[in-house]
């Protein structure tokens, strides 16, 4: 044992830096250890019963409403007095207006003194010319650092969305693109002041959404029946997160997001990029991989139909695991029978929407 007097600064510096460097490998190791335990341990949760659609619907129920909770959906009411319409652009086959709908918590208690909060839920919401109207809605999401003018074909320089909004009112569909906060440092601290409330952004801008779908299927011009959905990127990730939890979503297609979801969040390599690795702090949702990968949301959303569509030249997964991903999804709508309601859609570009087979897909399970 050293004399405390006789060690030298430079020694203790370096000694304590390598015991922090095991430190913070170790404590590495256990998490990622213990995710891959848990991860691999989530189905013990889960009883699905597949002898019948109804009894399948019950079975799921529980974990349905464990993912909202997971995310942390608001209590958000519209303030119908509030909604505003602005004409934005046209073409000759549709016109796109800007809607605006206030919400604030629905029920919340309020002293005298107390402002009610109030947040706005915004999209653009594209409308038919020459269809026949009441149409059918197609909600149109958008990525991450992209907005909604990009699914209609504006601010597109690389071309990765073909114009898929502007596609689908051709077609004949009215088009809602919502708008979400869009950069990783914003989305983090919005992230930050959601989880102090227990709740995550997710869950705010999902319940923002349903908000709007509220209103869409409300007016004369929409099919009140329900709607499509498709996302790409981020927007595919709200596709898959937000059909789970509402049912009037009856189709959807999930682009450039499905994955081998325990590898895409902590395991680096060189094959995909790893969330883990990243600056995107409001990827991280507390609870997700103890019960939910990819396969089992789309548990959650069957028998609904729903098209995957990814990229091999894609770097955000290795297409292989996302095969196998799929194919562990697959089984579930074929135990009921129903296997052609999930498609995917491989191809050789990459982070990119396929408007040909997206929009195949919803005319076949949602005709205009």
């Amino acid at each position: 044992m050293e004399q405390l007097d006789q060690i030298s600064e430079g020694w203790a510096q370096r000694m304590a830096n390598d015991r922090q460097s095991l430190q913070r490998r170790d404590t590495e190791n256990f998490l990622r250890t213990l995710t891959e335990v848990v991860y691999a341990q989530r189905n013990s949760r889960w009883q699905r019963d597949y002898r019948s659609v109804e009894n399948y619907e019950r079975s799921v129920a529980t974990m349905r409403a464990a993912w909202g909770e997971c995310v942390g959906l608001f209590d958000l009411a519209a303030q119908a007095e509030g909604i505003t319409l602005t004409p934005y652009f046209e073409t000759e086959q549709f016109s796109a207006y800007w809607l605006v709908v206030p919400m604030t918590v629905n029920g919340l208690a309020l002293s005298i003194d107390q402002p009610m909060p109030v947040i706005h839920a915004r999209a653009l919401l594209a409308l038919p010319k020459n269809h026949a109207g009441p149409h059918q809605l197609i909600i149109a999401q958008h990525g991450i650092g992209c907005c909604p003018e990009r699914v209609f074909g504006l601010v597109d320089e690389g071309n990765l969305y073909h114009s898929y909004g502007r596609r689908l009112a051709e077609a004949g569909y009215a088009v809602l693109a919502p708008i979400h906060i869009t950069e990783h440092q914003p989305r983090a601290r919005y992230q930050r002041l959601c989880l102090m409330l227990g709740k995550t952004l997710w869950g705010l801008e999902i319940s923002k959404l349903k908000a709007l779908l509220d209103h869409a299927l409300a007016r004369p011009e929409i099919k009140p029946s329900g709607a499509g959905m498709w996302g790409i990127s981020l927007g595919g990730a709200y596709t898959l997160f937000t059909s789970v939890l509402e049912p009037r979503i009856q189709a959807g297609v999930c682009t450039a997001w499905f994955n081998d979801r325990l590898r895409k969040m902590i395991i680096d390599d060189p094959r995909y990029s790893c969330f883990l690795s990243t600056s995107e702090e409001h990827i991280f949702i507390p609870g997700w991989l103890r019960d939910f990968g990819d396969s089992d949301l789309l548990s959650l959303i069957c028998p609904r139909p729903m098209l995957i569509q990814a990229g091999r030249g894609d770097s955000i997964s290795w297409w292989p695991w996302l095969e196998d991903e799929f194919g562990v999804a697959q089984e579930h709508y074929a135990q009921l029978g129903m296997a052609e309601r999930l498609e995917m859609y491989l191809h050789d570009g990459g982070h990119e929407i396929d408007v040909a087979s997206g929009l195949q897909f919803l005319q076949r399970w949602l005709p205009v």
